[in-house]
């Protein structure tokens, strides 16, 4: 199977040109290239599939095998491979995903220091359309947070349609106060004092299967540096710590705004690198501005 390594901000997939090639048992592949030591080494696989409804498919399986409905960070890479390979010449286009249908701009570049990426794709904007916050669509169990005060939880319908915002959820033996934001993925983002220092080999798998979230989760751990500056590490469900997740940037920038830590725009400073996030609140749509970085091509026998 002829393949293309690439990574956005670190966040690494193995992509695969399903116009030329036929892919059989994804999730077994998926885990099989993924494996940092005996195959190709990945957080996942990502198939470029044609479609019915837009100008590609993106199909993307977790480190585990596990089908995931959407990728930042991967959708990007979608974008610069289809361009930079020349399956279209299209600056702006269409991508299907299991999340629904996004729409990519992306940026040429004309005169970069590195003269063997002139011409190709060097960043891509992504409408990430507009966050969910009711919690029987992330979903999230509520029955196990603690109680709401009084004045907001009049009765129970109430409480079913509340977002989660600042709840307090007990995880381990830690209490800790988390907002729920879903992008295409589930999103629990948590607050803490020092995400440098914080044992996420510990803790992200304490939320990753925790009974709020029957579907899973992945889980953001960030310090709000200042109004337009937050600080982020990622446990994606499937695959651990990466060092990057856009729907993850994204669902982060949504919840300091529902929190009233920043403004609308932020840098979202991920292990990888930054995310330009934006929501834009009149559109209640969410965009988010990365580069996307081809690593290298190869050939493996499955």
């Amino acid at each position: 199977m002829k393949f293309t390594k690439m990574h956005g901000i670190g966040n690494d997939y193995v992509y695969v040109n399903c116009f030329q090639e036929t892919v059989e048992n994804p999730p077994q592949v998926a885990i099989r290239v993924s494996d940092r030591h005996f195959g190709i080494g990945s957080d996942g696989l990502i198939l470029i599939k044609p479609s019915d409804r837009a100008d590609f498919q993106m199909e993307m399986y977790n480190a585990d095998g596990s089908l995931g409905a959407m990728c930042g960070n991967g959708i990007r890479c979608v974008a610069k491979y289809v361009y930079d390979y020349g399956l279209t010449d299209k600056t702006q286009i269409s991508v299907e995903t299991a999340n629904g249908i996004k729409y990519l701009d992306l940026t040429v570049a004309l005169n970069p220091e590195d003269t063997n990426e002139r011409g190709k794709v060097s960043q891509v904007r992504v409408d990430m359309g507009a966050p969910i916050l009711e919690p029987e669509r992330i979903p999230v169990d509520i029955s196990v947070f603690h109680p709401l005060s009084a004045a907001s939880s009049e009765n129970n319908t109430r409480m079913t349609v509340a977002p989660i915002i600042s709840r307090k959820i007990l995880v381990g033996s830690e209490n800790y106060a988390i907002t729920c934001v879903p992008m295409g993925n589930p999103h629990c983002i948590v607050p803490v004092e020092d995400v440098d220092a914080l044992e996420i080999e510990k803790t992200g798998p304490l939320f990753e299967t925790h009974s709020a979230f029957p579907d899973r989760v992945n889980t953001e751990f960030i310090k709000v540096i200042d109004c337009h500056t937050v600080q982020m590490r990622v446990w994606e469900r499937g695959s651990g710590e990466t060092l990057a997740c856009g729907t993850g940037a994204c669902a982060v920038a949504v919840a300091c705004v529902l929190n009233e830590w920043t403004d609308n725009e932020v840098t979202v400073k991920l292990r990888g690198g930054d995310l330009r996030i934006t929501w834009d609140r009149e559109q209640n749509t969410v965009y988010m501005t990365g580069t996307a970085t081809t690593v290298f091509e190869g050939e493996i026998i499955l």
